[in-house]
């Protein structure tokens, strides 16, 4: 993903601890942040930003980009998608994968492994509920099988996994229940009642697949699982911000209602950073127009959404701050993803990890590990 030598300092504004401030010094050094200071004269060797210096982004759901998908089951095709995303801001993600077959699924865990940049494996499914499947496959959709997922965890185990289950199906209690320790459970492709998504949380799950879309929606007598997660303590979840998805005034309640327990993700596929046109999903043929992804029928199939571009539909379409809404691309994410030890802030030892965001918040520059991703505009 780098593509040259590593940067050495960055001084202008920079998003420190909850807020921006002025003439920061960020000193890079092996690839982590060295020390942060304030000082007005930086040193000569220091890269002089007009923008505003921000943790490098972090997406826990995403399919593709830049005609790719990881259930190509291709490591270069891989590293393609990594590479694209980079450019938009995103310096670590989450392979995320469909409801496939057995086959599929192990090739394309199998290519996802030791590809720099993927920070661990979602499984988007299979234990989904068919009546809440979106564009996933239908005739891969199946029953929680803890041989199966035993099976595709042993292929990676030193990665991070989270996986999206429908908590109503048979043994989805039993599943989660000897594995989440092992596993971040999403609750999401549901057809589940208020009471049954509950009953989740307390078996073990923790997060909420891209709130609102393929769940039981809020209502005032039936709460549903949207109304489970708004109503949760401690569970984290994802919002699509690209202003197709969700409703600016439900990314607004949401990322309020859930304060710092939002994580914004791209669900991208294989189209985006393309033009319009025809493109495969696993099994599917989805057309994009005019920004939105969709099947024949009309159902959304993923999104053609940009990190960078999410940030900024949360401040311009959501009227958010944008000190709110940057620990959404980028703290929040990193403790989902599991690397909030060593990424997801500007704070010394942490990775080099930045983007550069200018006045109209759009990517300027991003270092990964200290070293500047080329071609960001």
């Amino acid at each position: 993903m780098p593509v040259n030598d590593g940067t050495p300092a960055l001084h202008g504004r920079a998003f420190i601890g909850d807020a921006i401030q002025d003439d920061i010094l960020v000193v890079i050094r092996d690839g982590a942040i060295a020390s942060i200071d304030q000082v007005a004269k930086p040193p000569r060797d220091a890269v002089r930003v007009d923008g505003v210096i921000v943790p490098g982004f972090i997406d826990v759901h995403v399919h593709g980009g830049n005609g790719a998908d990881f259930m190509d089951a291709d490591p270069d095709r891989n590293r393609s998608i990594v590479a694209f995303h980079a450019r938009h801001g995103t310096t670590a993600l989450m392979a995320t994968t469909l409801s496939a077959s057995r086959p599929d699924l192990r090739n394309a865990i199998a290519a996802m492994r030791g590809i720099d940049g993927i920070a661990g494996i979602h499984l988007e499914g299979p234990y989904i509920n068919e009546r809440r499947a979106g564009a996933q496959d239908r005739a891969s959709i199946r029953v929680p099988d803890p041989h199966e997922l035993g099976e595709f965890l042993a292929m990676a185990p030193d990665s991070r996994w989270m996986m999206t289950i429908a908590p109503e199906l048979p043994g989805a209690h039993q599943l989660i229940a000897q594995f989440r320790d092992r596993v971040l459970f999403s609750i999401g492709h549901t057809n589940g009642s208020h009471a049954e998504t509950v009953a989740a949380l307390e078996w073990g799950a923790q997060h909420f697949t891209h709130l609102f879309n393929a769940m039981t929606p809020f209502n005032h007598r039936e709460p549903g699982v949207a109304g489970a997660a708004l109503a949760s303590s401690s569970a984290t979840a994802e919002l699509i911000a690209d202003g197709i998805h969700v409703h600016p005034a439900a990314l607004w309640i949401a990322a309020r209602a859930l304060p710092y327990r939002i994580a914004l993700v791209t669900d991208a596929m294989r189209a985006c950073g393309l033009s319009d046109g025809t493109y495969k999903l696993y099994e599917h043929e989805v057309t994009v127009s005019e920004g939105a992804a969709r099947l024949a029928d009309g159902t959304l199939a993923g999104s053609v959404l940009t990190m960078d571009a999410a940030v900024k539909n949360m401040v311009e379409l959501a009227g958010l701050p944008i000190e709110y809404v940057l620990p959404l691309a980028s703290a929040v994410p990193a403790k989902i993803a599991g690397v909030a030890d060593r990424k997801g802030r500007i704070a010394a030892g942490y990775d080099a990890d930045l983007a550069v965001l200018n006045e109209r918040l759009e990517c300027e520059r991003v270092l990964v590990r200290g070293h500047e991703v080329g071609d960001v505009r």
